[in-house]
């Protein structure tokens, strides 16, 4: 089985792949990093691809760049991990990538916010702690 941290793009997320590291190691299971690029992200991507390039960018290459995403916000972080780029609705893919591998848990973040923000969680965030098909960890965000 698999220990899943989903990370995005607005860091830093130490706290959380800290903590999604220590389960792969307690439980002797691969840490998959998963990072998934939104329609808007892909289309901006595509868009700027081909302005640049005047060709279009393939699904597999924006993958391979949600897996670069991947490795700049977990190097030096985490030692051993498995980089996932996924193109889609950031909760649905999380979802869905957790049930193809059979995760053991899923480790997801959220911000600082104010005592009262601090009760709720955002969409993504609730979405995957209401839906998941494994028990999820709530990690802080940060370093």
């Amino acid at each position: 089985m698999v220990i899943i941290a989903a990370v995005d793009r607005e860091g830093p997320h130490n706290k959380l792949l800290h903590e999604a590291e220590k389960l792969a190691q307690a439980f002797d299971e691969e840490l998959h990093i998963v990072h998934v690029l939104s329609q808007k992200e892909f289309r901006q991507i595509e868009t700027d691809h081909v302005d640049s390039k005047g060709e279009a960018v393939s699904p597999k290459e924006i993958k391979a760049y949600a897996e670069s995403k991947v490795a700049e916000i977990a190097d030096g972080v985490v030692e051993e991990y498995v980089a996932v780029g996924r193109i889609g609705i950031v909760d649905e893919e999380v979802l869905e990538y957790a049930e193809e591998i059979d995760a053991s848990y899923i480790v997801i973040g959220g911000r600082q916010r104010s005592p009262i923000g601090k009760a709720l969680f955002g969409s993504e965030a609730q979405s995957i702690l209401l839906s998941a098909p494994c028990p999820v960890v709530f990690s802080e965000s940060g370093n």
